[in-house]
């Protein structure tokens, strides 16, 4: 995406996300921020100092300016920068660009090339379209939770920010159709998701369960809800992961643990029938597991091609060799020299990974840069920064990023 300029309006998560993969893929995002401290994502835990480390997980390889967007001359400014851009990303309530003058009309009289794409909580009709839509509120009201914990009784939001993430990717995608189409002869377009959409949209044969059969699935815990055996199990040290798809991989299993007399019990024989009676068989896969370590089960099963794997936390995954091999941790060095380790974007071009080019910026860090681009003289920078229309850092240190 070299050449392609992205203006980005979005704050917190799903929108900042899906600027991140775009800036991965070497678009040229501007974040534009307020004055008033910023992304609200710089204020939430946790902290690496002053450092947001959620801020931080969404926004690398950016470029950050920051106006005052209720001043005519920071609207004008912001203006400016959308004339000469190829996308707006924004994820305020329906009806908040209206409200600061860049309602469709208007933006494309400033650009008639610009690609918008819109991120909202719940969409733009409906009784709940004015609503805030946040991640665990989503997860609730979309049915992610109810499918989500121990039991019907016992559910669980998702324990990573799953709705934003993936509203993100999706905003993404649509966004870069929509610059194909443009490429290809089309008009821009405006393109829109919501966190309500996506998290529906995620549900899969749990939403075409409800739809067909007109049944509300029920959490199973840690096991597959219609697949068996398919779950963590216990081993005589840790926990794993086994899933075991067909059938082929049903006779192995029983190979594998010494049991190959259960695919010829009627209750395991199909699939169906290893649905129906998953509890009597989980008691008979755990009492055989618990007789070796969960490496050796894994290195075996593996061996004949059933999917297992250690059940990690994140600081296990993130320094597993496996993540090492694929260089999935990025090294780079904030603009106030502190250095700073992050999760590049799942990406790979050719077998190369995208790169971090450069460190999620500190608040208004790129200001006079932007600004100086677009063909304002350091005077001009000055006085909209003494007048408090432009921020930018207090101190910049010398900062570089490498991948």
């Amino acid at each position: 995406m070299s050449g392609i300029r992205v203006i980005d309006l979005s704050r917190a998560l799903a929108g900042p996300y899906c600027t991140a993969l775009l800036a991965d893929l070497g678009a040229d995002v501007i974040k534009i921020e307020t004055v008033t401290g910023g992304d609200s994502s710089r204020a939430w835990p946790p902290f690496d100092g002053d450092h947001s480390l959620y801020f931080d997980s969404t926004n690398r390889n950016k470029k950050s300016i920051s106006l005052d967007l209720y001043s005519d001359a920071g609207r004008e400014l912001l203006t400016g920068l959308l004339a000469d851009a190829d996308a707006l990303v924004e994820n305020f309530k329906p009806g908040t660009m209206e409200k600061m003058g860049l309602g469709a009309e208007r933006l494309r009289a400033v650009n008639p090339r610009l690609i918008v794409s819109s991120i909202t909580g719940y969409g733009t009709a409906g009784p709940w379209k004015d609503r805030a839509g946040l991640d665990q509120v989503i997860q609730a009201a979309s049915g992610l939770t109810s499918v989500t914990g121990r039991s019907a009784e016992e559910t669980y939001r998702v324990g990573i920010p799953i709705v934003d993430i993936t509203t993100g990717m999706v905003s993404a995608f649509a966004l870069v159709s929509a610059l194909y189409a443009r490429a290809t002869g089309g008009t821009a377009q405006s393109v829109s998701t919501s966190l309500f959409e996506t998290a529906l949209g995620l549900s899969a044969f749990q939403g075409q369960t409800a739809l067909t059969l007109d049944r509300a699935p029920q959490p199973q815990g840690n096991n597959h809800p219609t697949i068996a055996p398919y779950g963590a199990y216990a081993t005589a040290s840790d926990d794993i992961v086994v899933a075991v798809a067909t059938e082929s991989q049903w006779a192995a299993f029983c190979s594998v643990i010494g049991r190959t007399d259960l695919p010829k019990e009627p209750r395991f024989t199909t699939g169906r029938d290893r649905a129906l009676h998953r509890e009597e068989l989980n008691e008979l896969i755990t009492r055989e597991l618990s007789t070796r370590p969960a490496a050796a089960w894994i290195e075996e099963l593996n061996g004949v091609g059933i999917p297992s794997g250690p059940v990690f936390d994140y600081l296990q995954a993130v320094n597993s060799d496996q993540a090492r091999a694929l260089g999935l941790i990025a090294e780079t060095r904030r603009s106030d020299g502190s250095e700073l380790r992050v999760l590049r974007g799942p990406v790979s071009i050719d077998q190369a990974p995208t790169p971090v080019r450069q460190a999620p910026p500190a608040l208004g860090e790129h200001s006079r840069e932007i600004l100086s681009g677009m063909g304002l003289d350091n005077e001009q920078i000055d006085r909209l920064m003494a007048e408090g229309i432009v921020r930018e850092p207090a101190v910049l240190a010398p900062s570089g990023a490498t991948a």
